[in-house]
């Protein structure tokens, strides 16, 4: 039957197949890269066998990867590399570090030979980027404290994924040659490199993309071709085309024209790799993935409970709480699509085989399912575990105690608003410009640096911990007012302030209707629509313009 479908005929199938299950997908919370495994396994020899890889879906493929290790490159500005706080640095590291040497010794003890076992170990390390910040960013916690420690840490796994292909494409060249030779000709040509991409980025791009962005898709051609072209020579120079693709994003990742090219790029990038996985799934054989569901299943408890663990520990360790440690620590409690990648690499240099890339898959299946639904529950699951976690706190976790170690003790105050986000921080400044006695409090310490006395009184502390609302000054506040983005956080809040006998009222910001519904029910006397309310006054401040410039009516003569 195959041999009766043409190759624009299998890829109408796929695509029509990837829409039909990406929709039951989206209605699932899961992300679309499990759509494309999945439609290419179901298709593949492995299922249906109605298509079959072939030499123009591998160009796509590799384009594809070239895009996504270019946009990656993209978005890593020298600016942001210098300003990784210490905590993400060394969690990253640190993650990375415990995750191979456990993952490689797993591998070990399943009967595998050395160097799968490093392939596999090292693909463990690494989290999707793309999911977690889709994730965070739905969930409106990119910019608390655990999303910016684990967006920073996950700065550090690019970075790490690109050196590991690197090397690994040294180790393919090696020709028989001592580990010193290796690496020295590795070093020289790292340094090589560093004196190119200096020189292009400071004499020669600037020229050119002068020139490129006075037409967008002139720009956007550009890219895609400055990537593929730098890919191109990244194998040739023995680097690896994801590698040179990296680079050709780095060097463009300091020019002003960097935002308009990654958010162009981004949906290229989501097609193409729709036939990278197409092709692995394609790849795959039924008994393949049978013989290594034991393996998956070891190495994907691994990575869901280890891995965090490995997170928890070093922040607790570094001085964070351990609510903070818990919800950066799901970040990377799945693998990416880098694992699958950099795998998948590892088979084309010969030095794994397909059981390899079997094994990888599954892992990243089985966890990014899993994850995904940890991270979107993360504070109720948090609720039913925090009582196992307290031996990855330290009895005082001063990191983020220290911004509260100069505030005064709290003096008595009219209103208390917890979170001091954009809006919170807003309705505290307002109120206490018009004289009223307030007091913020937030778990995120650069908020509270940030608010300081310009918005009144400020405590560190975290809503959900019922000894820090009983600790501060209820007994004279008329009203608390809430800007938590998420329903379980107000409920435990609202839980804490009953037990600590608080009779005032409260008010809470809601961002939907479920929230508003579930917070009127329990007696919430004021509820706020930040989103509802400012679109109805945009809309409101229109017509009344509209309004004042309408002509005048004549009457009829």
């Amino acid at each position: 039957m195959l041999d009766q479908i043409t190759p624009f005929s299998q890829l109408a199938i796929v695509l029509i197949l990837c829409a039909v299950v990406g929709a039951v997908f989206v209605r699932l919370r899961q992300p679309l890269l499990l759509t494309y495994l999945v439609v290419g396994i179901a298709l593949g020899p492995a299922g249906l066998a109605l298509v079959e890889a072939h030499s123009s879906l591998e160009v796509l493929a590799q384009l594809g990867v070239t895009v996504l290790l270019f946009i990656v490159g993209l978005k890593l500005d020298l600016r942001h590399v210098r300003h990784l706080g210490p905590v993400a640095v060394a969690t990253g590291l640190g993650q990375l570090t415990f995750t191979i040497v456990l993952g490689f010794a797993i591998m070990l003890a399943l009967g595998r030979s050395w160097l799968e076992a490093l392939y596999v170990a090292v693909a463990l390390t690494f989290s999707s980027t793309i999911i977690i910040v889709k994730l965070l960013s739905d969930k409106r916690e990119l910019d608390s404290l655990h999303g910016r420690i684990a967006v920073g840490f996950l700065v550090v796994q690019d970075l790490a994924v690109v050196a590991a292909m690197m090397v690994m494409s040294a180790l393919a060249q090696d020709g028989g040659e001592g580990g010193l030779a290796v690496g020295g000709s590795l070093a020289a040509r790292v340094a090589a490199a560093v004196v190119l991409v200096f020189v292009v980025m400071r004499w020669v791009l600037p020229r050119v993309l002068a020139v490129m962005a006075r037409q967008q898709e002139l720009l956007l051609l550009f890219a895609v071709a400055w990537g593929v072209s730098l890919a191109a020579v990244g194998d040739w120079a023995g680097f690896s085309k994801e590698a040179g693709a990296f680079l050709a994003g780095f060097t463009l990742a300091s020019t002003p024209y960097r935002d308009a090219m990654s958010a162009r790029l981004t949906s290229l990038r989501d097609f193409l790799l729709l036939f990278f996985f197409i092709e692995l799934g394609a790849g795959l054989e039924l008994a393949t993935l049978g013989d290594e569901l034991v393996p998956a299943a070891v190495l994907s408890l691994f990575v869901l409970v280890g891995n965090p663990l490995i997170v928890m520990a070093i922040m607790g360790h570094m001085g964070y709480r351990k609510r903070t440690g818990f919800l950066a620590g799901l970040t990377v409690a799945q693998i990416s699509e880098f694992s699958i990648v950099f795998v998948a690499m590892g088979i084309g240099m010969g030095h794994v085989d397909r059981g390899a890339l079997g094994l990888t898959t599954l892992v990243g299946m089985v966890t990014i399912t899993a994850s995904t639904y940890m991270i979107l529950y993360a504070h109720p699951l948090y609720e039913r575990v925090a009582p196992w976690l307290t031996w990855l706190e330290r009895g005082d976790p001063f990191r983020e105690r220290e911004a509260d170690a100069d505030q005064p003790a709290s003096a008595e105050a009219e209103v208390i608003v917890f979170g001091l986000g954009r809006y919170g921080s807003r309705v505290l400044a307002r109120l206490h410009a018009a004289g009223v006695r307030t007091l913020g409090v937030d778990f995120d310490p650069e908020l509270v640096r940030r608010a300081g006395d310009a918005r009144g009184p400020v405590r560190f502390g975290d809503a959900e911990d019922d000894d820090l609302v009983e600790s501060l000054p209820l007994r004279g506040a008329r009203w608390v007012v809430s800007s938590l983005p998420t329903w379980e956080a107000n409920r435990a809040l609202l839980h804490a302030l009953r037990g600590a006998g608080y009779g005032g009222r409260v008010a809470v910001a809601v961002r939907d209707a479920v929230d508003e519904a579930a917070l009127t029910s329990a007696d919430v006397q004021l509820v706020f629509r930040p989103f509802v309310d400012a679109a109805d006054h945009a809309a409101e401040a229109v017509l009344r313009s509209l309004a004042d410039d309408a002509p005048a009516v004549r009457p009829e003569a």
